[in-house]
């Protein structure tokens, strides 16, 4: 019996413990941890954001650096690990994707060269139809290239800071695709 009651006293002491220890961020319904650890480094969550199209929530993404930044120079600029993860809040087929991927490198990566096209093609030859409840994710390893998983499963790698740094400006170059609002909150602006 005094093992019973001393558990029942401790448990809101235990449960604040174990919360502040597993941090999270959540938006939309999706939480993220505040820190990762990638290869031995730890990344803290930069920003996260909600995409929208029209009406629909489309997706949420998360951005994870070295070292936060309210500003894209910094992050870009940086040849360091970071993760970009996208959790899908409804279906979304590849084509509509790799379209989006197009349009963002074609506005905001000002000539790009015919490797970093050609490593979006790439990039679109390892998608697949996204499901409601699945993610992306980009980890970009300066000494590997940008690793790619589709719904949890690694697709390939694809080499190139050029390329790590065309596919983040989709998200926080001049003309982000999801909007000014969307990366002022990947980049914690507010």
């Amino acid at each position: 019996m005094l093992l019973l009651v001393t558990a029942l006293l401790l448990a809101p002491h235990l449960a604040t413990a174990s919360s502040s220890a597993d941090s999270t961020r959540t938006v939309s319904g999706v939480s993220l941890p505040e820190t990762i650890q990638v290869e031995g480094k730890t990344l803290v969550l930069n920003g996260m954001a909600l995409r929208k199209k029209a009406i629909f929530k489309v997706y949420v993404a998360g951005l994870y650096v070295l070292t936060k930044s309210n500003g894209p120079d910094p992050i870009l600029e940086a040849d360091e690990p970071r993760r970009m993860v996208m959790h899908f809040l409804r279906n979304v087929d590849k084509k509509k994707i790799c379209e989006a991927w197009q349009d963002g490198l074609e506005d905001n990566t000002p000539n790009p060269s015919v490797e970093v096209r050609k490593q979006f093609d790439d990039l679109c030859g390892l998608m697949a139809d996204v499901k409601d409840g699945q993610s992306l994710v980009f980890t970009y390893l300066p000494d590997k290239g940008t690793i790619v998983e589709v719904a949890g499963e690694e697709k390939g790698v694809i080499g190139s800071k050029d390329f790590a740094d065309a596919l983040l400006r989709c998200w926080i170059g001049p003309k982000p695709g999801p909007g000014e609002g969307f990366k002022k909150k990947l980049l914690d602006v507010s």
